[in-house]
């Protein structure tokens, strides 16, 4: 990407790097599947754009606010914490921050929230889909307002852009439409935020071969997981389930077994997964083979991963400090954000 695609302009018109948001509500480890669909792309932005990190805790209250929840979000956060920093996120080169620490956040929801209509709300196409992963009948205020909430998210911190996937545009649309209306209405106060869509990432189907990776499901490899526990859940996989023997012909396309090394494997191993994939649809290699070889290149991947997590638990107090740090920078962003909203809507009354 070419320097004047990056770079925006200050004020005093100095060249500066555009703003992203990004982030994950802490519900547990993080697994390969989040690997894939965001957290490389992260350390690739990092070094392009000035990142925020969002540890988004307040959004996990929209599908598990009880007690029995929200005591596991303080060893969740530190969790997803080290994740981060284990695949090479750099707090050096970003801000990671945790959402419940800045109360400006949620002052700025409910003006937002003023802005936008419930039927709005309610045609969000991921809502149905969230209530039903959550297995609720009917959702609470903060779910239906959860796109509200998320867009104070990215405009408390000016964010230029922000990565998602394809099937999550539908969010940053209510934000850049709230953008939209408060500076139509009140004077240009936000910068209208764009989506950064990443070239085509794959699926990671769960190891059930049923539904995506994920934590609830049960279905996941977790980046955190001991080598052991890497090949057990790989030798476990769904594979294709018409092949009873290892010389009957077998497919390729859509079996976990050969989307994961596709996604893993290096330029090296690229010649022998070729191989094995002839191999496979001949019946001339058995699937327990063929996980074998799978689960030495996972291993082989995630064997600096988690030397890196094991360099981090070993000193919590730098992870509370970079936590502490990038919070307070996130909530010195979210008071400006904030004094300059009540300027232009006229509710600096003692100013």
């Amino acid at each position: 990407m070419a320097d004047g695609e990056i770079a925006g302009k200050s004020k005093e018109g100095k060249n500066m790097k555009k703003r992203i948001l990004t982030g994950d509500r802490p519900t547990g480890k993080l697994h390969l599947g989040h690997y894939v669909g965001s957290l490389k792309n992260r350390v690739a932005l990092q070094d392009q754009y000035e990142t925020f990190l969002i540890v988004a805790d307040l959004h996990t209250l929209t599908t598990k606010p009880e007690k029995k929840d929200t005591e596991k979000l303080e060893q969740n956060i530190r969790d997803q914490v080290l994740d981060y920093f284990s695949v090479g996120i750099d707090p050096g080169k970003g801000t990671v921050y945790i959402q419940s620490q800045i109360p400006e956040v949620a002052e700025l929801a409910l003006i937002f929230g003023m802005l936008t209509t419930v039927p709005r709300l309610e045609r969000m196409p991921t809502l149905k889909e969230v209530m039903r992963d959550a297995e609720l009948k009917i959702p609470s205020y903060g779910l239906l307002g959860y796109p509200v909430l998320q867009s104070a998210d990215i405009m408390m911190v000016r964010a230029d852009l922000v990565p998602v996937g394809k099937d999550q545009v539908s969010h940053l649309e209510i934000t850049k439409e709230i953008a939209r209306d408060f500076n139509r209405t009140y004077g240009e106060v936000f910068p209208v935020p764009e989506a950064l869509i990443p070239e085509d990432i794959p699926l990671l189907p769960g190891t059930d071969g049923v539904r995506k990776m994920s934590k609830s499901a049960g279905n996941d490899i977790k980046l955190s997981n001991s080598s052991e526990e890497v090949e057990k859940k790989v030798m476990s996989m769904y594979t294709d389930p018409k092949r009873i023997h290892a010389d009957d012909p077998g497919t390729v396309e859509g079996n976990p077994v050969f989307i994961y090394l596709d996604a893993f494997a290096t330029e090296s191993d690229k010649i022998q997964v070729t191989r094995y994939k002839d191999q496979y649809r001949k019946g001339q290699v058995g699937d327990i083979e063929v996980k074998k070889y799978l689960a030495k290149i996972l291993n082989n991947f995630l064997d600096p991963i988690r030397k890196r997590r094991a360099e981090f638990e070993k000193q919590p107090e730098l992870v509370d400090k970079i936590l502490k740090e990038g919070t307070q920078k996130a909530r010195e962003e979210a008071k400006k954000t904030l004094e300059e909203v009540k300027k232009a809507m006229k509710l600096d009354y003692f100013d």
